[in-house]
């Protein structure tokens, strides 16, 4: 099982040899930002162009791939090819068609449509092309098909790269229900593929670490429809947009319990009416109403349908848990409904939302064993061995997922009987290379990320580090009152933001102040040409040193020197 020090890897911006060549630059080590490259001589192909949303905003509303790589190969790229309609898989086509050419995107179903509103918003041109489950595109170095998977959107697939050496497929997101909602996963075909010979598996890791087979998405329905028996008030339900399945489940039991339903949030808008003209959510003429109508309707007669189930700030679930919702105000007898579990780093959120609508007055009910109000998207454990053993493949390369998913997918293909060396746990950037005789990581690409913000900027990250330093640490501000000849005058003066409670660390601020003075004095005296510049620097890197060791934490440091005489 190959582990990689990305330190020990040399770095290539481009390759000149005809080897296969597999690579991500995002979706590695983490539960997001999908982007994974497969190059051959002067061919590449890509699959998925996602978004990740960050633990801690800092003004940050996603973070996408650092695409240099892409750009310096740009002449080589003959499309981009798309799982599903998902944020982590197609949030980032706009900004990648805004950097990079690309001849056609290609994608299927609902993700089409998500994309075509995407790009619009975006003022960006695309070729898209629509594949369906029977398509195969012939390149040079590339045979592309594609096999139906099942998922928690619709239309999701896996792909398929016919190469010289092999099948290179890659499952995209997936779990196997074997009562889905929609269509089945593709057995027969993954299995045609391991008979011609599949050379290297990728295969989704979000819940390699989860033994208990995934619950289907029709068991949840049935679980909705008994909480919604048992409701009397309204109820108040958030589940993600693009999970249209359950969209439709929470519709039907509305429609059962005499319920009208109206929705709020942007996501959950757009979703529903791109999934209503698909005909995937289907509905009595007079179910849906709109904020008109909604004043007249019983509490006991409404369903919402709400975003912000991850406990997102602007989400109508977080503005009406804060009060501050134009519409929706918490009354006695409201009941939520979490129809979804957390995204890794959410949960602080969600338990925030949730505290604020108990104090609010309202019921909230959870996914749990007892209510089973949500089921995951993603192959558990033998899901993913089911996976494993019905592909056969040569090599094996666990993708979408933190490190810990990404070792333990690793740990059962070699339990199916893979070899343990045919098994690459990479991260981002790294690039496996494979030939006829052998497969090894001895490269790296260019990689990263890149912040955007609200106005759709570009953020650097060093900005960001900074603003994490303020937000985790603080702000030490020292000044110093010097003469023409920058000696100092009198003690320097301390000022903290979101460093220390003044008043209580009396003792450390004197002992900061003083330790500053004795610096600033000994340099300029070892010194005596020292400029204003290279003081602050000198005090910037001490005295962070210093804080670190008293404290254990490391504030941004700001010199201030001002000649008083």
């Amino acid at each position: 099982m190959l582990l990689k020090n990305k330190a020990q890897l040399p770095e290539i911006e481009s390759f000149k040899d005809d080897n296969i060549k597999i690579m991500a630059l995002g979706g590695l080590g983490e539960v997001g930002k999908n982007m994974y490259v497969v190059e051959i001589d002067d061919e590449i192909i890509i699959i998925d162009s996602g978004i990740l949303f960050p633990d801690n905003d800092y003004g940050i509303d996603y973070i996408i791939p650092d695409y240099t790589y892409l750009k310096i190969n740009q002449k080589k790229i003959i499309g981009l090819f798309i799982t599903h309609g998902h944020e982590d898989h197609i949030g980032g086509i706009p900004s990648l068609l805004k950097d990079v050419p690309i001849k056609a995107v290609y994608a299927t179903g609902l993700a089409v449509s998500l994309i075509k509103s995407k790009v619009g918003e975006a003022g960006v041109d695309i070729n898209l092309i629509e594949y369906n489950s029977n398509s195969i595109y012939k390149f040079k170095n590339f045979e592309v098909s594609f096999f139906k998977t099942n998922h928690s959107i619709p239309d999701s697939h896996g792909i398929a790269l016919k190469t010289r050496l092999g099948y290179i497929l890659h499952t995209g997101d997936f779990k196997i229900d074997l009562t889905p909602l929609s269509n089945q996963t593709d057995f027969e075909k993954i299995a045609d593929y391991a008979k011609s010979g599949v050379l290297c598996l990728l295969s989704d890791s979000t819940n390699a670490n989860v033994t208990k087979f995934t619950t289907s998405e029709k068991r949840i329905g049935d679980n909705i429809r008994s909480i919604f028996s048992t409701i009397k008030g309204r109820i108040i339900i958030a589940t993600f947009a693009s999970n249209v399945y359950r969209v439709q489940q929470i519709v039907e039991a509305s429609v059962e319990n005499n319920r009208k339903v109206i929705f709020f949030g942007r996501s959950m808008e757009k979703c529903i009416n791109v999934a209503q003209k698909l005909n995937y959510i289907k509905t009595p003429s007079n179910t849906f109403i709109n904020s008109k109508e909604f004043d007249y309707v019983k509490p006991e007669h409404l369903t919402i349908l709400s975003t912000g189930s991850q406990g997102e700030p602007l989400a109508a679930l977080s503005r009406i848990a804060d009060g501050s919702h134009r519409k929706i105000k918490i009354i006695p007898g409201d009941t939520i409904v979490f129809s979804s579990s957390a995204i890794p780093g959410n949960q602080e959120s969600i338990n925030r939302t949730i505290n604020k609508l108990y104090k609010a007055g309202a019921n909230v009910i959870v996914n749990s064993p007892l209510t089973d109000t949500h089921t995951s998207g993603h192959a558990s454990e033998k899901e993913l061995q089911i996976m494993l053993v019905l592909t056969k493949p040569k090599y094996f390369m666990p993708i979408h997922g933190e490190f810990s998913m990404q070792k333990r997918h690793a740990e059962l293909a070699v339990e199916t009987g893979i070899p343990k060396e045919n098994c690459f746990i990479l991260k981002n950037g790294e690039v496996l290379t494979i030939t006829p005789d052998r497969a090894f990581c001895n490269y790296c690409v260019p990689f990263g990320n890149t912040y955007i913000d609200s106005g759709n900027a570009e953020i650097d990250g060093n900005v960001i580090k900074e603003r994490k330093l303020m937000g985790d640490d603080g702000i030490v501000s020292l000044v110093f009152k010097v003469r023409d000849d920058l000696s100092l005058i009198g003690n320097v003066s301390f000022f903290s933001r979101g460093f220390v409670y003044m008043k209580e660390s009396e003792k450390l601020i004197t002992n900061i102040r003083k330790k500053a003075a004795s610096l600033y004095s000994n340099y300029l005296r070892r010194n005596p040409k020292a400029t204003k510049n290279q003081l602050h620097n000198f005090i910037v890197f001490e005295m962070s040193n210093f804080i670190s060791q008293l404290t254990d934490r490391k504030p941004i440091i700001l010199p201030s020197i001002l000649i008083c005489e």
